[in-house]
């Protein structure tokens, strides 16, 4: 147990976006107390002092949008991603089935994307590969899921084969309700897993009560991050039943856990050809889908901020965007449009005129850029218009989306800057983020400086001036939260 006075003094720091020259720092109470060239160890009842011989010092890095259990379980499931067809898929999912004979609980895939296969994925196709398995795979974005018969039957569904957006998210419920090995040991590792790649916090938007779960992994030991912990429409009477508001923190979670913001899906998905645009996708009459009718957006945007509540609003298609600022117009409402991949030029600057954050996935942008090129053709200089929305003054928080791109702040940081992945051309190279951008973007506060929270990154390369490869792997040497180390290899 620490003793009631207990600093740290982190030694020969470089700081990120600083002069070359190293710094000490010490931190005390959970804070940033002093920065100097050299500081004597003081009058602590104990002090430790660590060497960064160095290394870079940077703000902690923030996942601004995370579906965290989600996220946990992901981490351990049957991974097609990168199959190109769904004949592809279906000899992976055979293969495993004949592994496992003797094994007839259902087989969870996750990661497939269909919007540009030469074949349509079909109930048959699944059945022939899975036998009497029940087989329920998961699209990389979520919001599609391929099931056959027998899972059908298992879990009372309307029909096999594709399910998309409400019936997709019914069904991914269904699964989280079904007892894990243990959930404690995934969301732990996951947690470690978060701390090792310098994430200080995350914005949870996990589709469960939120708050009673942290509550239940920060007393089962998960203490690595901050959270703020979003809630959906099914939880928002509770919400206002148990008197919070967003930025309340929330008892029994040792200060680590806010409440988030009230999450409101107004639309599909690109992949999932579900993403409502102004103009349809090619060859049909098809604009997508909008879940949340105007009107009805502007209630919930209203009510919400009649309890306190901030508002993150998923609108990924042009329309979409359009509607959801329509509604933050409408109603002064406060917080974030999630996604935002694709904006009309005339909509960029009323995110800066409303305040309204682009809580922006900038890796979705490598994994979409050839569907987005086909099914998005000729508007695709709008589809992540970072650089664009930061131009107009708009705040922009970096985020993964996770499962749907992996938790890591690094990979956000240099899709960001690059707009590449793989050793391809730039996508849009005009939507780069600058690198001090995307830092601030990435942070609560882009600077290190004295009476800041100790919320840190210690990397053994430079986020200024790395090479995009080196971004994406970047070593981490350590992590603190409120100036303890929640991953160190010092």
């Amino acid at each position: 147990m620490r003793p009631e006075r207990f600093d740290t003094v982190l030694r020969h720091a470089r700081i990120t976006g600083g002069a070359d020259s190293t710094v000490d720092v010490l931190i005390r109470d959970g804070r940033i107390a002093q920065i100097a060239p050299v500081i004597e160890a003081g009058d602590a009842v104990d002090t430790e002092q660590v060497d960064l011989d160095g290394r870079f010092l940077g703000p902690g890095m923030w996942d601004n949008h995370v579906h965290f259990a989600l996220w946990a379980r992901t981490r351990r499931r049957f991974h097609v991603a990168g199959a190109s067809s769904a004949a592809e898929v279906c000899a992976m999912v055979a293969a495993r089935v004949a592994a496992e004979p003797e094994n007839d609980a259902t087989l969870v895939g996750v990661g497939f994307r269909d919007a540009l296969w030469p074949d349509v994925p079909t109930t048959e196709a699944l059945d022939a590969a899975s036998r009497h398995r029940p087989v329920v795979l998961i699209s990389g974005d979520v919001h599609c899921c391929w099931v056959n018969s027998a899972a059908e039957r298992h879990y009372d569904l309307a029909h096999a084969g594709l399910l998309r957006e409400t019936e997709a998210f019914e069904l991914q419920r269904k699964l989280e309700v079904e007892p894990d090995d243990d959930e404690r040991i995934y969301a732990v590792e996951a947690g470690a897993s978060a701390a090792a790649r310098g994430t200080v916090g995350i914005v949870d938007l996990e589709m469960a009560d939120n708050m009673r779960l942290w509550v239940r992994n920060c007393a089962q030991g998960l203490g690595l991050l901050r959270v703020r912990a979003g809630f959906y429409e099914d939880m928002f009477d509770t919400m206002v039943e148990r008197g919070v508001r967003t930025g309340d923190v929330v008892e029994k979670t040792n200060g680590l856990v806010t409440v988030g913001p009230f999450k409101i899906i107004t639309d599909g998905s690109l992949n999932t050809k579900t993403a409502y645009c102004h103009d349809p996708y090619p060859g049909t009459a098809d604009h997508g889908i909008i879940t949340v009718p105007p009107a009805a957006l502007e209630d919930m945007l209203d009510r919400a901020t009649q309890y306190g509540f901030e508002v993150a609003v998923h609108a990924i298609g042009d329309l979409a965007n359009t509607s959801a600022l329509d509604a933050f117009a409408a109603t002064g409402a406060r917080g974030s449009i999630e996604h935002a991949q694709l904006v009309q030029p005339e909509d960029i600057v009323r995110f800066a005129q409303l305040g309204i954050t682009a809580s922006v996935q900038p890796e979705h942008a490598m994994d979409d850029r050839d569907a987005a090129d086909v099914l998005w053709a000729g508007r695709t200089d709008r589809s992540f218009p970072l650089a664009d929305l930061h131009a107009a003054g708009a705040r922009i928080a970096l985020g993964s989306d996770a499962p749907v791109a992996t938790l890591d702040p690094w990979i956000s940081f240099a899709a960001a800057v690059s707009r590449s992945r793989d050793g391809r051309e730039p996508w849009h190279p005009e939507q780069q983020l600058s690198r001090e951008a995307a830092l601030a973007a990435s942070t609560c506060s882009a600077r290190v400086e004295e009476g800041a929270l100790a919320d840190l990154v210690i990397t053994d390369a430079d986020p200024m001036t790395a090479e995009p490869d080196v971004l994406r792997r970047m070593p981490v040497a350590a992590t603190l939260v409120g100036g303890a180390f929640t991953h160190t290899r010092l």
